[in-house]
């Protein structure tokens, strides 16, 4: 019966890059070995394929955030406009309004003056 065993222990380890080459290189050279029937290992084949559909399923899920995130630039991008352009409006308007009121300003004031009621 064998066992797998630690390359280090848990309270020696600190990880580098030439220490995860050592236990791949330990590994690819059976450094550790399973009894057979105990755990089927898998094969290069179904990892490989495990690989592309998790990358797949983040590729997909990346792909849909950023057409979400172009639809919502699109969306301030013509909201920001529609604004500007009731801010023009509104100024314009405002403007108007402005202009209006002097003009009944001086109206008012050339009007001749009415009686008073002590007369």
């Amino acid at each position: 019966m064998s066992y797998v065993q630690p390359i280090q222990s848990s309270s020696e380890f600190k990880p580098t890059d030439l220490d995860a080459e050592d236990n791949v290189r330990t590994l690819a050279n059976g450094g550790v070995a399973l009894r057979q029937g105990d755990i089927t290992e898998p094969t290069a084949n179904s990892l490989s394929a495990l690989l592309r559909r998790v990358s797949g399923n983040s590729t997909r899920e990346i792909d849909t955030l950023i057409g979400e995130l172009r639809d919502l630039r699109e969306k301030l991008r013509s909201d920001g406009d529609q604004i500007h352009r009731e801010i023009v409006e509104y100024a314009a308007l405002s403007q108007q309004v402005m202009q209006l009121s002097k003009i009944i300003s001086e109206s008012v004031k050339r009007l001749p003056e009415a009686p008073t009621a002590a007369e």
